[in-house]
């Protein structure tokens, strides 16, 4: 993926005809007529659907998408730089606020591409019917990807599952949750049973039967479907020698490697954002020739001293969760070390004495996790660090959340000894069920930091106002729910689509 699908990447557009007379084909133009002939078209369509996953503005993990899903954590801080942000991190967005809008726009521009693939793929000459199988699974897994982001953000969002052939087909309602819920389990599960376990190097990347096993247990945590979830996760956590699942995924020794470019792709990773400085040399500007296939994230976070924005900051409550626990050597949990920097002896900071840079907004830290600190500065605004969008981690923490819930604590023990012992911390041991989640929700809090999943976990866990609450959070006070467990309908939508209608809370 990282390789040669960068080279397929084209947009997939659909031109209207002429008259009957004029109506002729320009063989030097992309058109609905002239694509899909080829496998070559249906794997550029492919790289189109995914690198909206990464764009600057409208990906669920460029820039926009991670201070999207992070910002609202109470273990997070956006500045008042860029008026969007701002508002969603303290709780002052409304229908018109941009990010949300444009992270709704990414998921159904994937989804739109997802649904041109296999509305075509079965014409394409020239492919095998395991292949063609193959690439509708990937599609599908897709298709799930973006519509698992469009619930657990907008809630009741409308399913396309064909291209609209009309301009009234594009005027669709919303379904009901739990209709957009049932969508993504079929997909996921389509996805499971045609995805191959690996691909070859020049492929690395792209989805994976791993990869939607992991999502489609997610997809069961967030429901609370604890039994289908715990079965999921069983068939990724138990090694290949012992089960027939033929997967062998596991922790890395260090924590740090999943954040540093040389280990991307590593035996932890599910699923990850292929970034790469490539392509066009400006990172900012969306889909034509100038675009570059890296993201920006680590420069907006970086401080002003190393070409940096400053935008974001770690709360001084996910800087004191860091420190709850000390490893068995009495030392700082490494995880810590990893994702934070903070005036401790010998830190440093892009080659520079911590003690160099002024801490801003009264903050104890700033983000080392997914920054390229080891370099010099930020200065080529391009970051190839891939985005880890599923962890082996992940996988282990949820598992043991879900034999948890269904009252089996003991056996959720080993999986989080697996990331305790990681971190160099003691094995626990006895705990009962409030004890163990107690414990996993630590663990997801101080694991998971920068990687956009604790507001998504407090609300699963209905613990949203107890924890913004008790925290340091800039906006806190704006906070009003049920009204902020989720984002509205944009309002673009609202003004263009008459079906569609808005979140009741909103």
């Amino acid at each position: 993926m990282k390789t040669y699908i960068l080279i397929l990447i084209v947009l997939l557009s659909v031109t209207c005809g002429c008259n009957d007379e004029l109506d002729q084909i320009n063989p030097n133009v992309i058109t609905q007529e002239n694509f899909w002939e080829t496998e070559d078209d249906v794997l550029s369509g492919l790289a189109a659907t995914y690198k909206v996953l990464r764009d600057v503005n409208n990906g669920y993990w460029g820039v926009r998408g991670v201070e999207l899903t992070n910002g609202r954590g109470d273990d997070f801080f956006i500045r008042n730089d860029v008026k969007a942000l701002y508002e969603l991190s303290t709780f002052t967005n409304t229908t018109s606020t941009g990010t949300p809008g444009n992270i709704f726009t990414g998921c159904y521009t994937g989804i739109f591409r997802a649904n041109q693939i296999l509305d075509n793929i079965e014409g394409v000459e020239g492919i095998s019917r395991e292949q063609k199988d193959a690439y509708i699974a990937e599609a599908k897994f897709l298709r799930a990807l973006n519509y698992f982001h469009l619930v657990i953000n907008f809630e009741s969002v409308p399913i396309f599952t064909t291209v609209p052939q009309t301009r009234e087909d594009y005027f669709v309602a919303n379904s009901p949750e739990s209709e957009v819920w049932a969508q993504v389990e079929t997909d996921f599960t389509d996805a499971i049973a045609g995805l191959p376990v690996t691909y070859s190097d020049e492929w690395v990347g792209r989805a994976t039967k791993g990869a939607a096993t992991g999502y489609l247990g997610k997809a069961y945590l967030y429901q609370e479907k604890w039994g289908e979830a715990v079965s999921k996760f069983a068939e990724l956590a138990t090694p290949a020698g012992i089960s027939e699942a033929p997967y062998n995924y596991d922790l890395l020794a260090d924590f740090e490697d999943n954040f540093v470019a040389e280990h991307d792709n590593n035996v932890e990773s599910l699923f990850e954002i292929q970034n790469h400085n490539v392509g066009g040399s400006n990172p900012w500007a969306g889909e034509n020739a100038d675009e570059s296939q890296g993201v920006t994230t680590a420069q907006e976070f970086a401080p002003a001293e190393v070409g940096g924005w400053f935008e974001a900051f770690p709360t001084e409550k996910i800087f004191n969760e860091f420190q709850k626990e000390k490893t068995v050597n009495a030392d700082f949990d490494p995880r810590m070390y990893a994702t934070l920097v903070w005036d401790y002896p010998g830190a440093m900071y892009y080659n520079m004495p911590f003690s160099e840079f002024e801490l801003q907004f009264g903050y104890s830290s700033m983000l080392r996790k997914y920054q390229n600190w080891q370099d010099d500065n930020e200065g080529i605004w391009i970051s190839e660090i891939n985005e880890k969008a599923l962890r082996f981690a992940d996988i282990l923490l949820m598992y043991a959340e879900a034999l948890t819930m269904q009252g089996n604590p003991g056996e959720a023990t080993p999986l989080v000894n697996r990331i305790r012992n990681r971190a160099n911390l003691s094995d626990i041991s006895g705990l009962g069920q409030e004890a163990m989640m107690a414990e996993i929700r630590h663990q997801r809090m101080i694991e998971f930091f920068r990687e956009g999943f604790r507001f998504y976990d407090l609300k699963r866990w209905g613990l949203i106002r107890e924890e913004i609450e008790n925290s340091d959070k800039v906006g806190k006070e704006f906070l009003t729910l049920p009204r902020h467990e989720y984002f509205p309908i944009p309002q673009g939508e609202i003004n263009t689509n008459p079906e569609i209608g808005q979140n009741p809370d909103w």
